[in-house]
C-alpha cells in the first residue's frame, strides 16, 4: 500500500509538534488510483497491530504501518465511513476504542472565539474545561483550554495511562485548543500537557475544571452540575421580588477550614452510607480533620440563625493548595474546594442556607495565584502569563504573582460586589 501522508507529517504527530493532528490522524477522503478512497490514519504508540472495524458488519481491516513501527494507515473503498472503532492489540491485551480524530465537530464556535478574544463571553466556562456530550451518537468528554503561546498540548488521564502522546489537541483561533474523547465521562481525573516552543513540558490543571482532587494531589475531575436537585425555589422566588437594598443585612463572615474541625477518629458519613474519607487539618493539629460541606450545613446554619445573622460570607472557597493561605492562592478558579467534599456536598449547603433563610455571600479571589507547577503560571506557555507583572511578591518560593488580567466571571453567582476590605478580593452574591 502507497504511503498517503508524508514521512514529516508522520513525524510532527510522532514528535507531538503538530498544530492540528486532525490534519494527519483520523479519517481523510483522498484520489488513489483514479478513484476516491478513504485513508484512515491512527498514531498508537503502544499498539502492536490495529485494525479498523466498520460498524455496519463489524468486519475488521488490517492497518499497515507506515514510516513508524506505532504509526498505522489503512485504506478503504467504502462511500459511507461513519461511528468506526480502532481495535489494537497490547501484548496479552486487545482493545477496540472510538477513533477521537473521527469526530471533527468543534463543540466551541467561532462567535465563542470571536466573544472570548474580545472579554465579552460571559459563560466561556460552559466551553472551556471538560464537560460530558455526545457527537455524532457517541459519548464522551469535549476539553477546551486556552494555551495561546503553546506549541502544542495534549490531554493527560487516567485513560490514557498519563501519555501526552496519545490525545494531541487541535489548534482553533485565539490559541484555544480542543479535543473530543469518546467514551470517557464523568469522574475521569486528567490535566493538560502543554510544550512551549523551546519544548518545555507543563502539566497544569483545568484552570476551568470544576472539581479538583484533594491536596496534595493536584489533577482535574470530570464533574457532572447538574445532578443536583435544588429544593430553594421559595428563597429564589423570594430574592427575586425582594429590593435587598432596603432591607437590614448583617452577614457573619466565616473560613470553612477553620471555624470548626472534627476528629479524624470520627469520619464523616455520605448520603449513601459510605465513609467519607477525612481530609486532615494540618501537622500542628493532629488527629483533626475539617468538616464536610454537608456538616457545615448541619452545625453553622443554626449557629449563625440563632445569632441573628441574615448572610454567611464564606473566605475563599475556590481550589487552592496551600491550606495557610487561607483560599487567597486559587488554583482553580472555577472550584469549589475538594477539603469539605465535592460540588453536590457545596450546593447541598447553599441550598441548606436558602431553605433556613441565609443568604450566601462568597469572596472571589481574582487579584493574585500561587506558582505552583499545576496552576495558573506558565500556563498559556508563556505569552499572557509572562506578560503579567511579576515583580511585586515574587521574592520568597511561596509568594503569589499579581494576576492583572482582566478576571473572568464566577460561574456560581450572580452579581459582583464591592468587598469593603482587600483590594485583591470581590464577594459574589451566591444567594
Amino acid at each position: 500500500m502507497a504511503v498517503t501522508v508524508s514521512p514529516e507529517q508522520i513525524d510532527s504527530i510522532i514528535w507531538n509538534q503538530h498544530h492540528d493532528p486532525f490534519e494527519v490522524l483520523g479519517p481523510h477522503m483522498i484520489q488513489q488510483d483514479g478513484q476516491t478512497v478513504w485513508a484512515i490514519r491512527a498514531y498508537l504508540p503502544t499498539a502492536e497491530q490495529a485494525w479498523v472495524v466498520l460498524p455496519e458488519n463489524r468486519s475488521e481491516h488490517p492497518m499497515e504501518k507506515s514510516h513508524n513501527h506505532h504509526f498505522f494507515e489503512c485504506v478503504l473503498t467504502t462511500q459511507e465511513l461513519s461511528n468506526y472503532q480502532l481495535k489494537y492489540t497490547e501484548g496479552e491485551h486487545e482493545r477496540f476504542v472510538y477513533d477521537p480524530y473521527a469526530f471533527k465537530t468543534r463543540r466551541i464556535t467561532d462567535l465563542d472565539i470571536h466573544l472570548f478574544a474580545e472579554g465579552n463571553h460571559h459563560r466561556i466556562y460552559e466551553k472551556l474545561g471538560a464537560h460530558v456530550t455526545e457527537i455524532d451518537g457517541v459519548a464522551g468528554v469535549y476539553f477546551a483550554v486556552w494555551a495561546p503561546g503553546a506549541r502544542n498540548v495534549s490531554i493527560l488521564g487516567d485513560f490514557n495511562y498519563w501519555d501526552g502522546r496519545k490525545h494531541q489537541m487541535r489548534r482553533t483561533g485565539n490559541g484555544i485548543w480542543e479535543l473530543f474523547i469518546p467514551e470517557i465521562g464523568y469522574g475521569e481525573h486528567y490535566k493538560f500537557e502543554i510544550k512551549n516552543h523551546h519544548g518545555h513540558i507543563y502539566e497544569k490543571s483545568d484552570p476551568y475544571g470544576f472539581q479538583q482532587e484533594v491536596r496534595p494531589k493536584t489533577a482535574s475531575i470530570v464533574t457532572d452540575l447538574d445532578a443536583y436537585e435544588w429544593q430553594d425555589a421559595d428563597w429564589m422566588e423570594q430574592r427575586r421580588h425582594s429590593e435587598p437594598t432596603s432591607q437590614p443585612v448583617s452577614v457573619y463572615e466565616v473560613h470553612l477550614g477553620s471555624w470548626l474541625h472534627a476528629s479524624s477518629a470520627e469520619p464523616a458519613t455520605r448520603p449513601d452510607g459510605t465513609i467519607e474519607p477525612a481530609v486532615q487539618v494540618a501537622d500542628l493539629k493532629p488527629g483533626a480533620r475539617f468538616l464536610t460541606y454537608r456538616e457545615l450545613a448541619a452545625k453553622l446554619i443554626p449557629y449563625v440563625k440563632q445569632l441573628g445573622f441574615t448572610h454567611i460570607e464564606l473566605l475563599p472557597i475556590a481550589e487552592h493548595p496551600f491550606d495557610g493561605s487561607w483560599g487567597y492562592q486559587v488554583t482553580g478558579y472555577y472550584a469549589a474546594t475538594s477539603r469539605y467534599g465535592t460540588p453536590e456536598d457545596f450546593m447541598y449547603f447553599v441550598d441548606q442556607c436558602h431553605q433556613a433563610g441565609i443568604g450566601v455571600l462568597i469572596d472571589w479571589v481574582p487579584g493574585h495565584f500561587p506558582k505552583d507547577g499545576h496552576g495558573l503560571a506558565f500556563l498559556t506557555a508563556p505569552t499572557c502569563t509572562n506578560m503579567l507583572t511579576l515583580a511585586k511578591g515574587s521574592i520568597s518560593n511561596g509568594a503569589p504573582w499579581s494576576l492583572t488580567m482582566a478576571a473572568t466571571r464566577c460561574a456560581t453567582s450572580s452579581w459582583p460586589m464591592p468587598y469593603f476590605g482587600s483590594t485583591n478580593t470581590t464577594s459574589m452574591v451566591c444567594g
